[in-house]
């Protein structure tokens, strides 16, 4: 360890809207190719029951952020352009607490630029349509409001785009990324945190955001990535439906929530959402080279996180906000290659959320506790499970598909208040 500093170093991966899942280590096949992941949970501590209890973006990333339940947040759903007024928060904890703090990739907050207790942010929150329309603020549109955008056209041109495809940012359609693989959005935020290790404070420990803007649509993995899955899939055809038999005469379109596409499309989808999902993988194996090379790897403690998940089609479902598992189900996990934690529990079964990060990165890098709505999971990296919670409230509003669910260790009871409709 650094004799300088006394304090591990912190690394939060944030991925956007894979679903658990679509990490190969918890699935019971050989489909996805998740090995730098694999090997990072294997070593570590892998939580086989997380969830996001409001599953869309600002939503769980409030959560994330704060550690407060959506009752106390006021997200209940996926409302942007609300101020996020929020004073107690993961990266201003870490930063009171003597850390260089840094975000790298997707925050979604409101304004775009609330730095939300970083030092510094460089930001791509993903290609949101609605970012360029009209009548958005200068400051909130996509050109104003990402850095790789910029950087884009640093590198190719002040004419180089990233839409002409025509991909939407919630489509199932896929196009697969049209510039060389340097240039994804991908490739970009490993670049820049490798970038920050090189220019941090070497005195002081930090706390890293890397925010991935993937596997989020646009469906746009480097053909590679797209091209390995085409081979790889076969039958798509045998999804868990299990719902009511109207949503299977729905009419999709591009811009699907709902409703039975082609099976070709769908195994078009899959192919590009796992695509997006190994080359993440890819690139997080050239970030740990990075991090071994500047001698810091034994020194930090990384967690890995969704912010939701993603239905596939599942229920004739797409994208989130549902209360089902393919949508509130989340990869999470912890790595510790210096055994600076010295847990004993590699798997753990209980149900953890993702407001639980907050309080427990805190604990396990500085032994602070801090009071959110979460929980630190330090007592059951123990095996100490005494007081721990069986069961969680979610919900999400979405029309008259706004949801209130109950999950417990052995059952989930739904309730669809607008239909009155419920589910066990």
């Amino acid at each position: 360890m650094n004799q300088k500093q006394s304090k591990p170093n912190v690394i939060l991966i944030v991925v956007d809207q894979m679903r658990a899942d679509a990490l190969s280590i918890n699935r019971s096949d050989d489909l996805v190719v998740t090995p730098t992941m694999d090997m990072m949970a294997s070593m570590g501590y892998n939580f086989e029951n997380a969830y996001s209890p409001v599953p869309s973006c600002v939503p769980a990333r409030a959560a994330l952020l704060t550690g407060m339940d959506q009752e106390a947040s006021g997200r209940v759903g996926y409302e942007d352009e609300v101020p996020w007024n929020y004073t107690n928060t993961l990266p201003q904890t870490f930063k009171d607490l003597g850390y260089q703090t840094e975000c790298i990739g997707k925050m979604h907050v409101y304004p775009s630029r609330k730095r939300m207790g970083f030092d510094h942010v460089l930001l791509h929150d993903g290609y949101l349509h609605v970012d360029r329309k009209y009548n958005k603020a200068y400051g909130e549109t996509f050109e104003h409001s990402s850095d790789y955008l910029d950087w884009i056209k640093q590198e190719l041109g002040s004419d180089a785009d990233i839409i002409d495809d025509g991909a939407n940012c919630n489509s199932w359609d896929v196009r697969p990324f049209e510039l060389p693989e340097k240039y994804h959005p991908t490739n970009w935020i490993v670049s820049e945190s490798i970038r920050f290790l090189k220019r941090r404070d070497p005195s002081v420990p930090f706390f890293l955001k890397m925010s991935f803007e993937k596997p989020h649509a646009p469906l746009n993995p480097p053909k590679y990535f797209y091209d390995l899955y085409m081979d790889k899939l076969g039958d798509v055809s045998d999804l868990h439906i299990g719902n009511w038999e109207e949503l299977e005469e729905k009419i999709p379109s591009l811009y699907a929530k709902r409703g039975k596409i082609p099976a070709d499309a769908q195994k078009r989808m899959l192919a590009a959402y796992y695509g997006l999902i190994t080359h993440i993988d890819n690139q997080l194996s050239r970030f740990l080279t990075a991090v071994e090379e500047f001698d810091l790897l034994e020194n930090t403690i990384f967690w890995f996180v969704s912010d939701h998940g993603d239905q596939l089609g599942e229920h004739y479902l797409f994208r989130k906000g549902y209360p089902y598992q393919g949508s509130i189900k989340i990869p999470a996990f912890i790595f510790d290659p210096g055994n600076l934690i010295a847990g004993t529990k590699k798997s753990v079964t209980q149900l953890v959320k993702i407001q639980d990060v907050f309080p427990s990165l805190v604990e396990l890098a500085t032994g602070e506790k801090v009071e959110t709505d979460g929980k630190s999971v330090r007592q059951l990296l123990f095996g100490e499970f005494a007081g721990w919670r069986n069961e969680f409230h979610g919900e999400h509003s979405l029309g008259e598909d706004s949801s209130q669910y109950i999950l417990t260790d052995e059952w989930k009871f739904i309730w669809f208040p607008v239909k009155d409709e419920h589910q066990l």
